[in-house]
């Protein structure tokens, strides 16, 4: 494995180009204090450089959070960071220390949005766990339709497109008068369930028909999983860990 000196001295460093993308975003984006031991680890773990947006992301935030506290991107947050935002290295339960025969299987998640809504960038062969598009590019499970969706764009350019305001038109008929306050005010772990859930006939049919309720975001996630299962008999496989306990399919 290349070692964190390696990976964090490319030629042309990502980090002054995100930065810039995140001065000039149309949409409010906040850039979370990194920790530099968990960064470091994940780097490590990774095996990207800081040439690349994800390499970027990990070592110098402890997090993204986009578009009123929609859209939550996972960095290297310290362990005890007030905004109670989890790190990439935790939702993946990456081992405690880099090895190189680990790997994430189902993929890297990468982000998830205040819905519940996972996103995911595919590993080298996402066909052989039941997910579609191609390696590395980014894939979402939808809160309201329960299914993997290919997004057709790799990190760097999802990230750009989430900093451009792509949210707008990408969550069509899942925001509602008002939703800005109450994403905003979200910690970092917890996420908004929705009675009727989104996935519902009623739910598609008058969104402003339904009741919020704020929920850790473990619990939500760890219902669309065994939700998605009950309805289609398919697992769409681990949507995150958190507190060291991946949110199942039971």
């Amino acid at each position: 494995m290349r070692l964190f000196e390696n990976l964090a001295s490319p030629q042309q460093p990502a980090w002054p180009e995100l930065q810039r993308l995140v001065g000039e975003a149309s949409v409010t984006a906040e850039i979370l204090a990194p920790d530099a031991v968990t960064g470091r680890r994940t780097l490590e773990q990774l095996q990207v450089t800081t040439g690349s947006f994800l390499g970027a992301v990990v070592v110098h935030t402890g997090g993204l959070v986009i578009d009123h506290g929609w859209l939550r991107v996972y960095g290297s947050p310290s362990s005890d960071a007030p905004d109670h935002m989890i790190g990439m290295a935790a939702v993946n339960a990456f081992p405690p220390s880099p090895e190189a025969s680990w790997f994430p299987t189902h993929g890297l998640v990468v982000a998830h949005d205040a819905l519940g809504g996972t996103f995911v960038l595919n590993g080298h062969d996402p066909g052989a766990v039941a997910r579609p598009g191609n390696p590395g590019e980014m894939i979402y499970l939808a809160p309201d339709t329960l299914q993997w969706e290919p997004l057709e764009a790799g990190y760097a350019a999802w990230l750009t497109w989430a900093l451009d305001g792509g949210l707008d038109d990408f969550t069509e008929g899942l925001r509602w008068n008002g939703w800005e306050a109450e994403t905003r005010g979200l910690a970092g772990d917890h996420g908004l369930t929705f009675f009727p859930p989104l996935w519902s006939t009623e739910a598609h049919e008058e969104l402003a028909a339904t009741s919020r309720a704020v929920v850790p975001m473990a619990e939500l996630v760890g219902a669309a999983r065994s939700t998605a299962v009950q309805i289609d008999g398919v697992d769409p496989g681990p949507l995150g860990s958190f507190d060291g306990q991946p949110a199942d399919a039971r």
